[in-house]
């Protein structure tokens, strides 16, 4: 059984149906098709907000590649946690285009405005970077969401301080979807100047929609698109998708039973006695096990290794998915009751 991510199934099955039933129907090119078109529609319904611009692109380093490099000048810089995304798993791709990322250090994987004001007060002229955006992600590397007040708060404070606030959304679906949510799409498109909608993660076989909402950042997103191989030529294929994830309420359903797996896991491990790194809130969980029976559950079951602890422990990631099976996590929880 894999609990590696949430991505190692291929899509589902509305998905594959509705690509087999529009395959021969002839579309215009790069995300001008009726598909894309529809998808965008729909979209501005769910945010409510008609005026925000929609992009479809494939992944979530492209997206935030793309949208960062095309916001800062060259003399300006990234805030983000120690552990997002864009500081460790882009191979660098965000300081091949000339910025500097300013790694902030957080136990939780979140940012509030305490942790973002000594890195304005410390670049203070033109001798330095300038700070210009703050980077955050819902749910973050650690599983861990934002509540409404914290990203008021982050919001408010990165408008009277003149920073973009960008949310890499690469799983929003079980941000929004956690039971421990009490943010809106909606309230979060308010909230923030530009932001994406993963898909990849979520029951996709690949696609995010980017959403940009601040009016200044949309002139000639496209170019920035084509220019980095993003404007896909059969972009029918990413709108085509987010017609059916967005629709009806799929969307939310594939991420609400990947928490519920999540869920169950985490309650059968926390009745073992073992803790977690941060509270589980999403389809990711970060409990703390003995070396030793983490050897033997990676006979049977794939998993990261996320930190070493002390005392023979480790923090291991355990991901869940919009297609784990309930059998699958008894199997794990049997095998782990059992080598405990």
């Amino acid at each position: 059984m894999q609990l590696y991510n949430d991505y190692s199934e291929g899509a589902h099955t509305n998905i594959l149906k509705a690509l087999l039933q529009t395959n021969l129907k002839q579309q215009d090119g790069y995300s001008e098709d009726d598909y894309s078109l529809e998808a965008k529609n729909i979209l501005h319904a769910k945010i409510k907000n008609t005026n925000a611009d929609i992009h479809f692109v494939s992944g979530g380093t492209q997206a935030n590649l793309i949208v960062i490099s095309s916001i800062l000048k060259s003399y300006q810089s990234v805030i983000a946690a120690n552990s997002a995304h864009i500081n460790i798993h882009e191979a660098g791709a965000i300081e091949a285009t000339g910025h500097k990322i300013h790694g902030v250090e957080s136990l939780d994987g979140k940012l509030s405005p305490e942790q973002i004001k000594p890195i304005l007060e410390e670049h203070t002229d033109e001798h330095m970077v300038k700070p210009a955006m703050v980077f955050i992600s819902n749910s973050t590397e650690l599983g861990t969401i934002y509540k409404k007040n914290e990203l008021e708060e982050l919001s408010t404070f990165c408008r009277q301080n003149n920073l973009i606030l960008y949310l890499d959304g690469a799983r929003l679906g079980v941000a929004l979807s956690s039971k421990e949510n009490d943010l809106s799409l909606p309230e979060l498109a308010k909230l923030v100047d530009v932001f994406y909608v993963g898909g990849t993660k979520n029951g996709a076989l690949i696609g995010e929609a980017i959403v940009i909402v601040n009016d200044k950042l949309k002139q000639n997103f496209r170019f920035h698109l084509k220019q980095h191989g993003a404007l896909l030529a059969k972009g029918r294929l990413l709108g085509i998708q987010f017609v059916e994830l967005l629709k009806d309420n799929l969307f939310f359903e594939l991420a609400e039973h990947a928490n519920s797996m999540a869920l169950k896991l985490s309650k059968g491990i926390a009745k073992l006695g073992y803790n977690f790194l941060t509270k589980p809130e999403t389809n990711q969980i970060f409990p703390i096990i003995p070396n030793s029976i983490i050897e033997k559950l990676n006979i049977k079951h794939g998993f990261y290794v996320w930190s070493k602890d002390e005392n023979n422990m480790s923090v291991i990631r355990l991901v869940t998915s919009w297609a784990t099976k309930e059998e699958e996590i008894y199997e794990f929880m049997n095998d782990l009751k059992e080598y405990s």
